[in-house]
């Protein structure tokens, strides 16, 4: 039983925590690379793009809690979704058409190009915080757990009840489905394998009749999609401030560059890692422990790598050892510094 105990209590802290932090950041992961293999230019704005998205996200569900329409047992942000995405593509297409282009035109350097997104980065900060400002914002609404600890408990026997929200069931199949579409997308569409041309081979991607404004566009219309989904997701199963989204700018880079930046399957991968990785190092082991072992044996500590303030430090680490011994990634994408 005291085995069984252990394995619940690193499923409910650990392993079902992971895959839906994992989960959000390899959406933003995606976005990154996407943005990096079409359009040549790490995008530090992204963290913020996706604040962006999750604000319209909110404005709406207000609207449509404030109407009484709802989805039930389901969050009303799913609802939402949809007309952010509309607001967030929109934003992205402006940007590109008034600030991305002319140096894309310009033959800028990516590094220019990558100062100029952090310009974007600060005009959309400052955007988000006017609107709805930088205070903790909390959306959910519906059923809060498919399974609930003390049920678990009461039908397992067991000590440690384990507790399953609903909003990481939905992070983990709303992104299945989302990242299969895209994948799908890229490899059996015309326009996805284009795509993928322009990303290998600009020059002779042009030489073959595609047309770059299309390719362009469209990157950034899925990259809006990725942001807001992204975004909204992670408000959902935590809540919505700013400054949050900004500081996931490391993992969600670090998870791009993990996977081999420029291959949307390593970033997806490497969303996973990183969140893994983190929540590994950060938690405190004494309870799994005194599950596992003798009583004479039991820790007295925590039993813990890390302090989880310092749950960035272990993206950092990760993202510079990969840059050091394999910057190309894993499944060996593009090399950052040649780019920049």
């Amino acid at each position: 039983m005291d085995f069984l105990n252990a394995i619940v209590l690193l499923l409910n802290y650990i392993f079902v925590p992971a895959l839906a932090y994992g989960s959000q950041l390899a959406l933003g992961a995606i976005f990154v690379t996407l943005i990096y293999g079409i359009l040549r230019f790490a995008n530090f704005a992204t963290g913020d793009m996706m604040s962006f998205g999750t604000m319209f996200t909110i404005l709406f569900t207000w609207y449509f809690q404030s109407i009484g329409i709802s989805l039930g047992v389901l969050p009303t942000a799913l609802l939402a979704i949809p007309f952010a995405i509309f607001f967030m593509v929109s934003y992205m297409l402006v940007i590109d058409k008034f600030v991305f282009k002319y140096y894309r035109f310009s033959k800028s350097p990516p590094v220019q190009l990558a100062m100029v997104s952090i310009g974007v980065m600060f005009i959309t900060q400052a955007v988000v915080r006017i609107i709805i400002g930088p205070s903790d914002r909390r959306f959910f609404d519906g059923e809060k757990f498919l399974i609930r600890a003390g049920e678990f408990k009461e039908m397992t026997g067991l000590n440690e009840g384990l507790a399953i929200k609903s909003t990481q069931v939905i992070t983990i199949l709303v992104t299945l489905i989302l990242v299969s579409s895209l994948f799908w997308f890229l490899n059996k569409t015309k326009t996805g394998k284009s795509m993928r041309a322009y990303s290998d081979n600009e020059d002779l991607a042009l030489l073959s009749g595609i047309d770059p404004k299309k390719i362009v566009t469209i990157t950034w219309i899925i990259a809006g999609i990725l942001a807001t989904i992204g975004g909204a997701l992670y408000g959902l199963d935590k809540s919505f401030k700013p400054f949050t989204y900004f500081n996931n700018m490391l993992p969600i880079f670090a998870a791009a560059i993990v996977g081999g930046i420029g291959n949307p399957f390593g970033a997806f991968l490497g969303g996973y890692v990183i969140a893994f990785s983190e929540i590994l190092v950060t938690y405190a082991y004494k309870k799994f422990f005194m599950y596992i072992l003798p009583e004479s044996m039991e820790p007295d500590g925590l039993v813990q790598l890390l302090s989880t303030d310092y749950k960035f430090a272990v993206s950092f680490s990760i993202l510079v050892i990969v840059l050091l011994y394999r910057p190309s990634g894993i499944f060996k994408g593009k090399v950052l510094w040649e780019k920049i």
